[in-house]
């Protein structure tokens, strides 16, 4: 098709788009709002309730997501049309007006999805080189169908945390605190999370006890029912609430349902008629592609209460619009609330993430004097635990704000650029001062002066992760950023990774552990470099990681020989979603990746004890498939069953990845180092590996790991008078017919009796450390 034909086809759908949207407002208009709202989300928990019973039987019911955002998206159109006009008098409900509204609804959503295709079609080139085409109706798309993927009862925590900073200027200027508005939002978002089943059981409750009032008195239900209703007015009261939040929309009523005050409400809400700008005369008039006004407000005054009419854009745009009023409202905080979302943002990785980083050094605001330019530079946050370094670069400003693709993709994707490569940028300019020296020194400015603080060398660590961290979500070019042309992994090997605080309340959930979250960044990096291969967000990330571990090679593997332009994966989040469904949803365990109890034990053992390059050891272990997370367990629960005969037994693992060798080791008996290191190094001439990671564990009679740690391997790469012994041992171990190869399955290995090595000596490990450092006890 050519240019020509597609402007026509463009040209088509979007006076279509307009014809539809501009009929929808005059249904919407012609309706009694409350009666609307209620007769929408009515129609929601009927075919919500309809579509699980279908999928009960037989399999787990999936979430009715095309039901959510089919309901959203006419919410969205009913909150635009009551903030752009004013109510017209002695409108009545129309049930059949409804039914074409919902009809009209998901017309215009088709419209608006074949107008992402059309327009994206002829797009060549662009800022996001030969795949900006899918990425523009990526973009598109995403902005008619999703606004983001929510978790509504984590409302609170992240309100709890973004409002703390301002917590005196919100008392001051609305008389409330941060902790109280992040409880209202919470209360919003669980108003019509669990409204219409709370209605359903306070009715039920009242009919029940109106029969036994009833049954008390001995006469039929509707001879007692004017003197049971004078007997309990309260309850009475309460029925009525259910009644409106069940049929007229009170469930959306913020008013009732929290305990913000009218003055913030008001902030956040559109009085009828308002708004000027959604319907305005010219393109795209009414359509999707322009700003709904929920975006800007997500709250809409109905008589003197108020109401959010769409429960998603109440989270996606309350935040940016409560701090755009405050500021408004006080206008002499700008600076000051600037620095605290900048100390706010900046602290958030390592705060959040606590429990994940124990121990970790985290230097904020971090200075060097750049080789390149000789300026001094500054980076937000560097956090060092272990082997693995992270970089955070954080951005307080919100990508969720950017103008619409259709009416400008070129500015649309700009606002990513300039959010995104800001903090690529930093990030690049650190990994390049780190690959300038073997160490380097870093500074804290103090009374304007460049005080140093610490020093760090590149070789010390395995994994380097730069992250661009933002206050909220912006998906999908959080995932997509990585084609923008000017983003390639850093000193050639550490992929740029782009998360939001939105995000790290859910990953500190599933993955609890330093060794959990830190392998899943690796996993997670991995998949930051691989162009052409998208996940919508970073939930769908976490699933993929839960569900399939390496999924960054299933993904290498499916993009091997080029076949494939742009590979997506869709729908790998919901095996996270699931976990926030529900009344019981916090005392339910979250997923997680499956490991054999005796593998459990010694991951478990290698985190309590924490000696330097466990997290390497860690990864070794996490990156094993099933049937070798199998096969280890059971090797070490054959080998430990004998080491009240052999106190000291030894194996290697050496399928799926870089091997590992295993020394268990009785405790309480003295580890013969010696001993480990040459039957270390035999083994990895046997399997031909040119690097291999060691584990020593050691084990109690009773079958508990009471310590684990790794060292190092150095493997001859000569055969000497000195080494010829490990050489001997190599052959013997190569000519093994075991599956896994064991160093001596059936004789002990004996422990020499060696001098005890003193704390202040130099570590038998090979690490180089003193002993009392490195595996002293």
């Amino acid at each position: 098709m050519n240019k020509e034909n597609l402007k026509e086809v463009n040209v088509f759908l979007l006076k279509g788009m307009e014809a539809t949207a501009a009929r929808m407002r005059e249904l919407i208009v012609a309706m009694p709002p409350h009666d609307l709202l209620g007769y929408i989300y009515a129609q929601h928990v009927m075919k919500a309730m309809a579509d699980q019973s279908v999928t009960q039987v037989g399999q787990e019911a999936d979430a009715p997501a095309d039901l959510i955002n089919e309901n959203q998206f006419l919410l969205e159109y009913v909150h635009a049309v009551l903030a752009s006009d004013v109510s017209p008098p002695d409108v009545k409900f129309d049930e059949a007006k409804c039914a074409l509204l919902f009809e009209l609804s998901r017309k215009l959503r088709e419209q608006a999805m074949l107008f992402a295709m059309a327009s994206s079609v002829g797009t060549k080139d662009g800022v996001f080189g030969p795949d900006t085409a899918d990425i523009e109706f990526r973009a598109k798309s995403t902005w008619v169908m999703l606004r983001g993927n929510r978790y509504q009862v984590l409302e609170g925590e992240f309100y709890r945390y973004v409002l703390a900073p301002h917590d005196d200027v919100l008392k001051e200027v609305y008389d409330v605190s941060s902790a109280d508005i992040a409880e209202g939002f919470q209360a919003m978002a669980d108003a019509t999370r669990t409204g219409h089943a709370n209605a359903i059981t306070v009715m039920m409750n009242q009919f029940e006890a109106a029969h036994a009032f009833a049954a008390a008195k001995g006469k039929p239900l509707e001879n007692v029912m004017e003197a049971w209703v004078a007997a309990n007015m309260e309850q009475t009261e309460a029925a009525r609430r259910a009644i409106d939040d069940m049929f007229r929309g009170g469930i959306a009523n913020v008013s009732l349902h929290t305990k913000l005050p009218q003055t913030l409400l008001a902030d956040l809400a559109y009085q009828r008629g308002e708004e000027t700008e959604f319907f305005a005369a010219g393109d795209f008039a009414g359509t999707p592609y322009r700003t709904l006004p929920a975006r800007k407000k997500p709250l809409i005054q109905l008589g003197s209460d108020y109401y959010a009419v769409d429960p998603c854009f109440t989270r996606d745009a309350g935040y940016r619009a409560l701090l755009y009023n405050l500021l408004q409202r006080k206008p002499d905080y700008k600076k000051i609330f600037e620095s605290r979302q900048k100390t706010m943002s900046e602290a958030a990785f390592a705060d959040v993430l606590a429990t994940q980083l124990p121990g970790a050094a985290v230097f904020q605001e971090v200075y060097y004097k750049d080789p390149a330019t000789k300026k001094w530079s500054e980076n937000d946050t560097l956090i060092l635990m272990d082997d693995v370094l992270f970089l955070v670069e954080a951005k307080a400003g919100a990508a969720a704000t950017i103008a619409s693709p259709a009416l400008d993709f070129g500015r649309h994707a700009q606002s990513v650029q300039d959010l995104v490569l800001k903090a690529y940028k930093q990030c690049e300019r650190f990994f390049n001062y780190l690959n300038s020296a073997d160490e380097v020194p870093l500074y804290h400015l103090v009374d304007g002066k460049y005080e140093k603080c610490g020093c760090v060398r590149r070789s010390d660590y395995r994994v380097m992760v730069p992250i661009g961290l933002t206050v909220e979500s912006f998906s999908p070019f959080s995932a997509y950023c990585k084609e923008l042309p000017q983003i390639e992994p850093l000193l050639g090997k550490h992929a740029f990774v782009s998360l939001s605080i939105d995000d790290l309340f859910v990953l500190k959930r599933f993955l609890p552990t330093p060794g959990e979250f830190s392998h899943y960044m690796e996993v997670r990096q991995a998949v930051a470099g691989k162009r052409q291969a998208h996940l919508f967000d970073e939930f769908d990330h976490l699933g993929a990681y839960l569900k399939i571990n390496r999924f960054d090679q299933t993904i290498a593997d499916q993009l091997k020989g080029g076949k494939s332009k742009m590979l997506i994966w869709d729908g790998m989040s919901d095996i996270v979603d699931k976990s926030f469904v529900g009344e019981s949803w916090e005392g339910t365990p979250y997923p997680t990746q499956d490991f054999p109890k005796e593998v459990l034990k010694l991951l478990e053992a290698l985190d309590a004890s924490r000696a330097r390059g466990w997290l390497s050891a860690e990864s070794h272990i996490r990156d094993l498939g099933e049937e070798n997370r199998n096969n280890l367990a059971k090797m070490l629960f054959d080998l430990r069953q004998t080491l009240n005969q052999h106190p000291a037994r030894c194996f290697l693992v050496s399928e799926g990845g870089e091997p590992i060798f295993i020394w268990l080791q009785l405790h309480d008996h003295q580890i013969n180092w010696t001993k480990a290191n040459d039957k270390a190094r035999a083994a990895a001439l046997a399997v031909k590996a040119s690097n291999i990671i060691g584990i020593v564990a050691e084990v109690s009679t009773d079958g508990i790991y009471r310590r684990a740690h790794s060292f190092k391997v150095h493997i001859p790469i000569e055969r000497t008078e000195e080494n010829t012994h490990i050489y001997e041992d190599a052959e013997r171990m190569a000519q093994s017919t075991q599956p896994v190869n064991l160093s001596q399955p059936k004789n002990v290995i004996p422990v020499l009796k060696i001098k005890k090595t003193g704390r202040n000596d130099q570590c038998p490990c090979g690490s180089g450390a003193k002993f009392k450092k490195c595996h002293g006890l």
